[in-house]
Formats: structure tokens, C-alpha cells, sequence
């Protein structure tokens, strides 16, 4: 018995020194692109941990976390739909379920996983568990913006139809949507981080379409109708994301298509505040935690520099040229840190937000996003 016991006690020691207790707080993944892999980092030890293969094209791969905040879901390019355990860094379950799709998105109790589509278009409802298809809702165009809501609601837009859809899952097998016209080929779409307001970037007319889903009834009415692209048509070297839009206390931060500019809205009345002027054309315009800063990066040609803006004065304090084609900007939970991917480096840079010197730099093959764990508690990410 005594022989059992220790034999029982070794086992168990031995399993514990392979797998070490931890937390998920700290943790991420890295898109490599090119590879059909993510790497999974650690924000705190500045590192990678490991990798996962095997997730198909990630050309334009997007993640959402579970509430555990152990697994992360990877929505490929090619349609896959990927549950991945990041501590045991294995795939747990994939699907495909799309010809060509571009996000998805996880509802607000956690239990259901949404993808948009492109090919054949519409959005489809999995268990988040299982990946078990529950639903679909059939579009007839292309799906864009697709942002979790309170409610188990999901908003999304239409790119052919120019319509912003509320689908309704509290029965994830029996969808309810509802309808509105949004304008001409909405592009990408974000929600306030209260849920409330969504909105999608227009880049057929001027303006942004804005949706109070507190009071659908008043229906989408159109903001910033006037900066649009402009007088003239500009040439648009990359569609800027709206999804990386900033909020900094009352004003939100938005790139402009085909502007060297950022526009600054006023929330209370959605109007225009104001602009700043930036280097080029910005894709991704991403607030600090705090609010106080905001960080820019641009299309091409001038896709290795990145700006930052002091919210307080409105005005670019710092220009960087940390890599080649810098892709995605994500901030460590609290701020101090900014990981800038630089796909044609093969590298992710880290830099201080206070000193905006780099503190380390880490291998990867063409990364492109950069997601941590703590978008699982924040809405519309």
C-alpha cells in the first residue's frame, strides 16, 4: 500500500513539473500570417511561449476570447473557425464552415460563437463548447462588422445591401433580426464599449452610419456627412479598421478614408470636433487604456511608421519607425506596454507608452494581429 501511495504521489508530482499552474491574464496570441499558426506570448515575461499550427489561411485572421480567457477562437480567411487551448497550446476543436470569411464575434454570456461571411455571406451561430452549428441567417452579401450587443444581440452590416442587421439570439436556434438602412457599402462597423451605439464607416458616400440600439426605433441617422473622402475622390491604399477605433473621454478617435487626418467626434452630440493631421493614411487608430494617448499606423507606402497623439492637447507627440509593414497595434491590459507587429521584419516590437523606447522585440513569421486575453471581458472586442 505504502508502494502505492508513492508511486500515486510521483505521478502526480511529475505531472505537476510538466504542467505548471497559471493564469490566463497575462497571455495572447500573435496571427503568423503566412504560416497558418498563432504564437501564444506572455505580456508579462515579454516572450513566446509556444505555438499552434495547423489553422489554415490567416490572411485576415481575427480572435475572440472565452470568458476563461483559456480559449481563443481564430476565424481564418478560408473560412475555418478554430477553438484553440492557449495553456495547453493545442487545437480543442475546428470547423469549416465558410468559403471566405473575415471575423467573428462571441456573445455576452460567452456561450455562443458568431462568424461573418463573405462567400456565401450571412453570419452562423456555433455552440462555444462543441463549435455545433446552431443557426444561420442568410444575407445575400458580404458581412462586415460584426460586434457583439448586451441582450445575446449581435449587429452586423452589409456591404452589397448597404443595411445594418440586429439578430437577436437569446434562442441561439431561432434568430430574430431586425433591419435598417445603413447607406452605400458600409465597410466595417464597431459598437461603444456600452453596447449602446454602433456604427458602420460608409465607403460608398460620405459619412457613418450610427445606430442607437437603445432606441432602434428612431433608426440609423448619418454622422460626419461632410468629411467623407472628400471633394475629390482619394485613393484608398488600405480600408481603415474601425474596430480599432479610440474612445478618450467624452471625444472618440477615428481614421478617415483616404485622409491624412483623424477625426475627433464629440459623443454627447456625435458631431465633429475637430481633425489631426497625421502622416498618411491611417488603418488603425487605438486609444491607451487610459485614454491619454492614442496610436496611429498607416497603409501603404508608409506602412512602417506609427504616430501618437497626447488626447489632452490634440496634437502628434511622437513619430516611430519601429518595422517593416507594422499591421496591428495591441496594449498590455493596463497600458504601459504597446506590441506593434511588423510583418515584413518577421518581428513584433515592444515599446514603453511613457519613454516610447522599444523593450523588446520578439521572432515571428509575417505576423499580423495581436490579441490578449483581456479582450474577453470587454465588450464588442
Amino acid at each position: 500500500m505504502r508502494l502505492i501511495r508513492l508511486v500515486l504521489v510521483c505521478t502526480l508530482l511529475a505531472a505537476c513539473a510538466q504542467t505548471p499552474l497559471r493564469g490566463t491574464g497575462d497571455l495572447g496570441v500573435v496571427i503568423e500570417r503566412a504560416d497558418g499558426r498563432v504564437a501564444v506570448v506572455d505580456t508579462t515575461a515579454k516572450s513566446v511561449l509556444g505555438r499552434i499550427e495547423g489553422l489554415g489561411d490567416l490572411s485576415h485572421a481575427s480572435v475572440v476570447y472565452g470568458r476563461d480567457g483559456r480559449h481563443a477562437y481564430v476565424f481564418g480567411r478560408d473560412g475555418g473557425l478554430t477553438k484553440v487551448d492557449i495553456l495547453t497550446q493545442k487545437i480543442a476543436k475546428r470547423v469549416m464552415q465558410a468559403g471566405n470569411s473575415i471575423g467573428g464575434s462571441i456573445s455576452q454570456d460567452g456561450c455562443l460563437v458568431v462568424a461573418q461571411n463573405y462567400t456565401p455571406g450571412g453570419i452562423k451561430v456555433f455552440d462555444a463548447v462543441t463549435l455545433e452549428l446552431l443557426s444561420e441567417v442568410p444575407t445575400q452579401s458580404k458581412v462586415v462588422g460584426l460586434a457583439d450587443l448586451p441582450g445575446q444581440k449581435f449587429a452586423y452590416a452589409l456591404f452589397d445591401k448597404g443595411e445594418i442587421w440586429v439578430t437577436d439570439l437569446s434562442d441561439p436556434r431561432q434568430p430574430r433580426t431586425e433591419k435598417y438602412p445603413a447607406g452605400l457599402q458600409p465597410y466595417d462597423g464597431l459598437v461603444t464599449p456600452d453596447g449602446r451605439y454602433y456604427m458602420a464607416g460608409l465607403f460608398g458616400e460620405d459619412g457613418i452610419a450610427l445606430l442607437d440600439t437603445w432606441q432602434p426605433e428612431l433608426s440609423v441617422r448619418k454622422i460626419l456627412q461632410h468629411y467623407g473622402k472628400g471633394e475629390e475622390k482619394l485613393p484608398v491604399f488600405k480600408m481603415p479598421h474601425l474596430r480599432g477605433w479610440a474612445v478618450a473621454g467624452n471625444q472618440a478617435y477615428l481614421p478617415a478614408i483616404g485622409r491624412h487626418e483623424v477625426l475627433v467626434v464629440d459623443k454627447g452630440n456625435w458631431q465633429e470636433a475637430g481633425r489631426i493631421a497625421v502622416k498618411s493614411q491611417p488603418v488603425f487608430v487605438m486609444a491607451r487604456p487610459d485614454g491619454r494617448q492614442v496610436w496611429v499606423n498607416f497603409a501603404h507606402p508608409n506602412n512602417s511608421w506609427v504616430q501618437v497623439i497626447d488626447t489632452l492637447t490634440g496634437k502628434v507627440i511622437k513619430t516611430l519607425q519601429p518595422g517593416k509593414a507594422i499591421l496591428h497595434m495591441e496594449f498590455s491590459p493596463r497600458g504601459e506596454h504597446v506590441w506593434l507587429s511588423a510583418r515584413d521584419d518577421h518581428s513584433v516590437h515592444i515599446y514603453d507608452t511613457q519613454t516610447f523606447e522599444r523593450v523588446a522585440t520578439l521572432p515571428a513569421q509575417s505576423p499580423s494581429g495581436i490579441f490578449f486575453t483581456s479582450r474577453a471581458a470587454r465588450m464588442g472586442f
